[in-house]
């Protein structure tokens, strides 16, 4: 049986007198593609806010293999092994795409050197910042910009910068991927070869992925299992051909 890597319970907030999520009670497994979806205003980002420590929820808890990590904060939550992207890319736009995934390798323990070994540039100062930049590659290799390694980000064409993100995100060497909307903005081509670049995260790197998105064709060809949310609610939950089927999620995508 897979063990569960996120355990939500009971979880919401409430901005004054606005229930913005309530009751929410997710089980996601390990190597899962699970699909939060909705239309605009369901609570979806607001539920990746709690669950990376952005906001506090006021009801419930939520565990990462078993660990209790609600009312934490951002960095806590990252070092515990949740990472994600967001709707709007946001980049070092004035480092070159490497340095954009070295920074988020510069926290994990195996590359560590102490103060006296960097500043007097040390063998093992040398030694770690070669492991960084392979590791770093092969990470762009698998969202396919190893060969955009040297070039700023913000030159890059808009699909490549979202796969940066996904790629600066893997690079903490999460449990959970949390990727909000990661096919925006995409064109058919771009969205197919994102869809092959997440199975491929979640296979190599053993990763769950956690993804918000509003291209049900992306969702129902990547997702093992979805999460239907309107107004904050759990409509439907299961696979996303019996979940995106349900009466009441059809009524809340076309209304009536």
């Amino acid at each position: 049986m897979s063990k569960v890597v996120l355990k939500t319970e009971n979880l919401g907030i409430s901005f004054g007198g606005l229930k913005a999520v309530q009751n929410l009670d997710l089980e996601i497994k390990e190597k899962q593609l699970y699909g939060l979806v909705g239309p605009n205003g369901a609570g979806k980002t607001t539920v990746f806010n709690m669950i990376t420590g952005v906001y506090k929820p006021t009801t419930g808890k939520f565990f990462l293999d078993g660990e209790d990590l609600t009312g934490k904060g951002q960095e806590a939550i990252n070092h515990k092994g949740i990472a994600r992207t967001f709707q709007n890319i946001r980049l070092f736009n004035n480092m070159t795409v490497i340095r954009n995934v070295l920074v988020g390798l510069h926290n994990q323990p195996e590359f560590k050197c102490s103060m006296v070994e960097s500043i007097f540039r040390l063998p093992r100062h040398f030694k770690t910042e070669k492991a960084m930049r392979e590791r770093a590659k092969e990470i762009l290799r698998i969202v396919g910009l190893e060969d955009e390694r040297n070039n700023l980000s913000c030159n890059l064409p808009y699909g490549k910068q979202r796969k940066l993100e996904i790629a600066r995100a893997l690079a903490t060497s999460p449990k959970l991927l949390c990727l909000d909307e990661p096919a925006a903005g995409m064109n058919p081509n771009e969205t197919a070869d994102l869809m092959s670049i997440v199975r491929r995260i979640r296979d190599e790197y053993n990763v769950t992925i956690l993804l918000i998105e509003h291209d049900m064709k992306f969702v129902s060809g990547l997702c093992d299992e979805i999460t239907v949310l309107n107004f904050g609610t759990v409509l439907a939950q299961g696979s996303p051909e019996v979940a995106l089927n349900d009466p009441e999620v059809i009524k809340a995508y076309i209304g009536g």
